[in-house]
């Protein structure tokens, strides 16, 4: 009972951060990003690196789901990102599934020095499927490139199950800062890019469509875009 009161406290600090975020209105689009995989494989490192440039080792397991916000410029438009960093650990799945619905791009991660958070990719690629939009994009990033005396997955190996999912691969290093900066530049392109498809073949729809969640686990755009 302890563990439940104590998500749900979570949960709603979270959703009333959710709520002042989501009344700032100055940008052009907004895009809900999820980075899922195995605890402990460097997700909250990662956002912190990404979100405020800063690293610590001392990060204790996330608890449910916490989010930042980093507004970032690209192919001329003003993106505001909202990155959700989701725990890792079974008896969160829950609550952690319930916010996929609405995300616009995940962040599928795995520990290089780790073969069960390797093992457990397909595992979280079922659930990209089975709880968020169909066309969600998605980027397998192996972390903890850095530690090369402890790296139990090859570079090789990483790429031959992008491949094999279809999904585009970076190496990354929170703590070296490696790719990190990269790897969300390369994830809000391919959602820009699927936007302007998008755009290209329904007439109906403008550049000017702004992306905006209506809840923490939905979002949706003002228009009828199926991004």
């Amino acid at each position: 009972m302890r563990h439940e009161a104590g998500v749900q406290m979570a949960s709603a600090s979270v959703d009333n951060k959710w709520q002042k975020d989501a009344a700032d209105q100055n940008f052009d689009y907004m895009f809900k990003l999820l980075i899922i995989g195995n605890s402990s494989v460097g997700k909250t490192s990662f956002l912190f690196r990404y979100a405020d440039d800063s690293f610590t080792s001392a990060f204790v397991s996330t608890v449910g789901i916490d989010f930042k916000v980093k507004t970032v410029f690209r192919q001329d438009k003003r993106v505001k990102l909202q990155i959700w960093d989701t725990a890792g650990q079974e008896r969160y799945r829950t609550i952690t599934t319930a916010y996929y619905r609405g995300a616009m791009g995940f962040i599928l991660m795995y520990d290089v020095t780790n073969e069960e958070s390797f093992n457990s990719v397909q595992d979280w690629c079922t659930q990209i499927k089975t709880y968020s939009w169909d066309n969600a994009q998605v980027i397998l990033v192996g972390n903890k490139c850095d530690m090369e005396d402890e790296r139990v997955i090859s570079t090789d190996k990483g790429k031959q199950l992008a491949d094999q999912l279809g999904l585009e691969f970076f190496e990354t290093s929170a703590k070296e800062n490696i790719n990190v900066k990269q790897t969300f530049e390369r994830l809000v392109d391919i959602i820009c890019d699927k936007m302007s498809e998008t755009i290209d073949t329904d007439q109906t729809l403008r550049p000017s469509t702004t992306i905006t969640p209506t809840d923490p686990g939905q979002q949706q755009a003002s228009s009828s875009c199926s991004c």
